[in-house]
C-alpha cells in the first residue's frame, strides 16, 4: 500500500480537541503556565471542544506538562464536562502497571471523562532518556507488548491473575495510539484502536500512515471502525496578519528545537521567518507544512479542507501563543469559526 491510493473521503465535520504542551513564556514559570492550562481547558469546554489532552515532554524548559498525569488531575477537578486525557503518555518510559494505577485513579476520580493516548517515542533527548529509564534495553521495541499488557490492566481481571492494578481494573478507560510513522499506524490497525497521527509537528508520513491504518484496521471490543484524529498547529486571530505575527512564536520555537536550543516560548517578533536563512526556512517549511493560520475565514477554511482531504474524525488544535489571552482568543475564534455550540 501507498499514498497514492489515499483519496480525500467526503465525512461529517470532525470533532474539534485541544492539544496542550503547557508553555511556558518567557518571564513565566511552570506554576502559571500549568494555571494558564487549567483556565483554557475552562474555556474550551465552555466553547465546546471535545477533549483536552496534554502531552508528555522531558527535559524541555518550555513545556510544564512532564508529570503529564498530575496535570490532567489538575485540568479534571477544574473542569465539570469536558473530556481530559493524555496526547501522550510515553509507554517506554513507564511501567504499564503503573499507568493502568495512575489512569485507573483519573477515572475513578473523574468518572467517564478520561483518555489515554499512547506513544512509542521518549518525549526527550537520550540523557533525560536515561534519567527516566536508567537502562535503554527493550523500550520502543516493547511497545506493542506494553500496550497489549496495558489494556489487559484496564480491563476485567481473569481468574488466577497475580497482578490487579487497583484502580484501574474493569475500568476500560478508552486507549488511543498515537504515531507519526507507519508504525503505529499499522500497530492502532491490528488492536482496533483509535489512531491519532502527530501532523502537528511530523506531517510527512501522513497519507501513508492513513492508508496503512484503514485498510489493515480489525475491529475490537473498543472499536468498531477507523478513528482518525489528527494533529494541527493553528493559530487564529481576528486578522490574517494578527494571526501570523502571534504565530512566529511558535516559529521561533521550532527552529530553537531542532537547532538543539529548547528554550521558553519567545514573544512574536513581527517579520521572523521572511528573515531566516533559508536552511531555518526549510525547517519550518517541513515542520510546519499543514498548519492553519489566519482570520475566522482563513481558519474556517484551512481545517475545514484538512479534515476533508483526510478523512478526520477529529482535529485535535495545538496552538502555543506568547500571551495567554490571545491564546484563548485564539481557540474561541476556532470554534466559531467551525460552528461548535458552547457547552
Amino acid at each position: 500500500m501507498t499514498a497514492a491510493n489515499a483519496a480525500p473521503i467526503s465525512a461529517p465535520m470532525p470533532l474539534l480537541s485541544v492539544l496542550d504542551l503547557a508553555p511556558v513564556a518567557e518571564g513565566s514559570d511552570p506554576g502559571q503556565a500549568l494555571r494558564n492550562s487549567r483556565h483554557l481547558a475552562q474555556a474550551a469546554e465552555r466553547l465546546g471542544y471535545a477533549r483536552y489532552w496534554l502531552a508528555e515532554h522531558h527535559n524541555m524548559p518550555g513545556i510544564a506538562s512532564a508529570a503529564t498525569t498530575v496535570a490532567i488531575g489538575y485540568v479534571a477537578e477544574g473542569t465539570k464536562r469536558i473530556r481530559v486525557g493524555a496526547g501522550g503518555i510515553m509507554l517506554p518510559n513507564h511501567a504499564p502497571l503503573q499507568v493502568a494505577e495512575q489512569f485507573g485513579t483519573l477515572e475513578a476520580l473523574y468518572p467517564g471523562r478520561i483518555d489515554l493516548g499512547l506513544g512509542r517515542a521518549p518525549g526527550t533527548d537520550t540523557p533525560a532518556v536515561r534519567a527516566l529509564r536508567r537502562t535503554l534495553i527493550g523500550g520502543e521495541d516493547r511497545f506493542p507488548q506494553d500496550v497489549a499488557e496495558l489494556i489487559a490492566y484496564l480491563g476485567e481481571p481473569q481468574e488466577g491473575q497475580a497482578v490487579v492494578a487497583t484502580p484501574g481494573a474493569g475500568t476500560r478507560v478508552p486507549i488511543y495510539i498515537l504515531g507519526s510513522s507507519t508504525f503505529g499506524a499499522q500497530l492502532a490497525a491490528y488492536m482496533g484502536l483509535p489512531f491519532a497521527f502527530a501532523s502537528h509537528f511530523a506531517p510527512q508520513a501522513l497519507e501513508e500512515a492513513l492508508v496503512y491504518y484503514r485498510h489493515g484496521f480489525r475491529p475490537s471490543a473498543q472499536l468498531e471502525r477507523p478513528y482518525v484524529m489528527l494533529g494541527v498547529n493553528a493559530c487564529a486571530a481576528d486578522t490574517d496578519e494578527e494571526a501570523r505575527y502571534l504565530f512566529s512564536s511558535t516559529q521561533q520555537a521550532f527552529v530553537n528545537l531542532r537547532t538543539g536550543r529548547p528554550g521558553l516560548l519567545p514573544p512574536p517578533r513581527e517579520g521572523y521567518a521572511e528573515a531566516l536563512d533559508p536552511a531555518y526556512r526549510a525547517i519550518l517549511a517541513g515542520v510546519l507544512s499543514r498548519a492553519v493560520v489566519g482570520g475566522p475565514d482563513t481558519a474556517r477554511e484551512g481545517l475545514t479542507r484538512f479534515a476533508e482531504a483526510h478523512g478526520a474524525d477529529e482535529l485535535i488544535v495545538t496552538t502555543q501563543v506568547f500571551d495567554h489571552d490571545k491564546r484563548v482568543r485564539s481557540f474561541e475564534i476556532i470554534a466559531d469559526a467551525m460552528g461548535l455550540r458552547p457547552g
